[in-house]
């Protein structure tokens, strides 16, 4: 088993990652010296195959259990799921001391943590993300949330869970097109902070697409890492945080124009990757040469890597961008990478450059080549140099070496 230390003075924990954890949960939270009541909250695809090893563990430990299933799918992140969520956690007596135990993927996670963080004004909650990109990704950090009809997570808080338990046991289940989606989680850290965990992955992909243990273990740890490193920097998102979000403004954008019915998360945030990397090759000078092993690292994963859109709907598009957290004085932000293994934030981007790569005109190559398809450059400007105003806040980040185990 492996332990990533996620460290924020009182509010730390401890992310626990191998096999036959669910068994285990019950004398793992007795640890936590938490209340003696709880409430498992899951949705209707997981609690049926988890929910009853889980709520078993809890209750030989000693705990009361109560079990609280929401419908499936994006969807379910809303208010009037939380509502009834609040409605069965006071029906069952859930006090202050109780805590809940999020058993799900990035959606039940999500809800299941904003639940915890307002019911009460906050009780602890316990992280059991059951997809990769839930282990990768959102179950790290504290972000919950819900979305509204305007956009993805315009509702959420801050509220770090007590503990995280990634059960790799739970990844064999997958329905492939969810667990290749966590995957796009997975690349992203190369992208952003760790230019050797990209070459792994490069190399190592084949392992993963057979979800070997020891491979996934490894890997899933050096993202809980890194995400840890950057959140013991910026636990609320207000700078460096920002960098964990790279293909996530197009990302976003695109499940909301979706109503969340034809992209998964991973699946909309690989293509805003791709675009993310294509603006960076115009902006921030990465090399075509980059930017096309980015895509082709999408490409061998399985993953979409390019959109079509009509006039209409990429309208629609740059209005749901407009609604992105990153937005600064009516300016959205991009986070960009200038090489594999260093992200900036804090980029507004001309909307020339995002028609050429979101929409290319008839006979273009798609896409966009340094120095070639850029919108002309201002007069005096470098070769090479950005074609918008350097950020007023952007960090480059120096990635940490990849430890051995991956």
């Amino acid at each position: 088993m492996r332990i990533v230390r996620v460290s924020l003075g009182q509010r730390s924990y401890n992310i626990q990652i191998g096999t036959g954890l669910l068994a285990r949960v019950g004398n793992l939270c007795r640890r936590l010296e938490l209340g003696r009541r709880c409430a498992i909250i899951s949705d209707a695809n997981v609690a049926p195959r988890y929910a009853h090893a889980t709520q078993k563990a809890l209750d030989r430990a000693g705990f009361a259990t109560e079990l609280i299933t929401i419908p499936a799918g994006e969807t379910a992140k809303s208010l009037g799921t939380v509502a009834a969520c609040y409605n069965q956690l006071a029906g069952h007596r859930l006090e202050r001391s109780s805590f809940v135990v999020a058993l799900g993927g990035g959606v039940v996670g999500d809800l299941a943590g904003f639940v915890a963080a307002t019911y009460l004004r906050g009780i602890p909650f316990v992280q059991i993300p059951t997809t990769l990109l839930a282990q990768v990704d959102s179950s790290v950090g504290g972000k919950v949330g819900l979305n509204l009809k305007a956009g993805k997570n315009l509702v959420g808080a801050f509220h770090q869970p007590r503990l995280v338990l990634c059960d790799l046991c739970t990844l064999a289940s997958l329905p492939p097109r969810e667990y290749l989606a966590g995957l796009a989680e997975v690349i992203k850290y190369g992208i952003i902070y760790d230019a050797a965990l990209f070459r792994v992955l490069e190399r190592d992909l084949p392992r993963l697409l057979r979800r070997e243990p020891a491979c996934l273990a490894g890997v899933i740890a050096r993202c809980c890492e890194i995400k840890a490193a950057v959140v013991q920097q910026d636990e609320t998102e207000s700078g460096l945080r920002a960098i964990l979000n790279f293909g996530h403004t197009i990302g976003h954008a695109l499940e909301a124009i979706s109503r969340y019915g034809q992209y998964l998360h991973g699946e909309a945030i690989a293509i805003g990757q791709v675009a993310a990397a294509q603006i960076s090759v115009c902006l921030r000078g990465l090399p075509v040469s980059e930017a096309l092993r980015i895509e082709l690292l999408f490409q061998r994963a399985g993953l979409p890597t390019r959109v079509k859109l009509t006039a209409a709907r990429q309208r629609k598009l740059f209005a749901a961008m407009k609604l992105d957290k990153k937005v600064s004085r009516g300016e959205v932000r991009f986070v960009l990478t200038p090489r594999i293994g260093v992200a900036e934030f804090g980029h507004p981007v001309p909307a020339g450059i995002l028609q050429r790569v979101l929409h290319p005109e008839p006979g273009a190559a798609p896409g966009l080549e340094q120095g070639q398809e850029c919108p002309p450059r201002p007069s005096g400007q470098a070769e090479g140099g950005s074609a918008c105003p350097r950020p007023g806040v952007a960090a480059a980040h120096s990635p940490h070496p990849t430890p051995s185990h991956v």
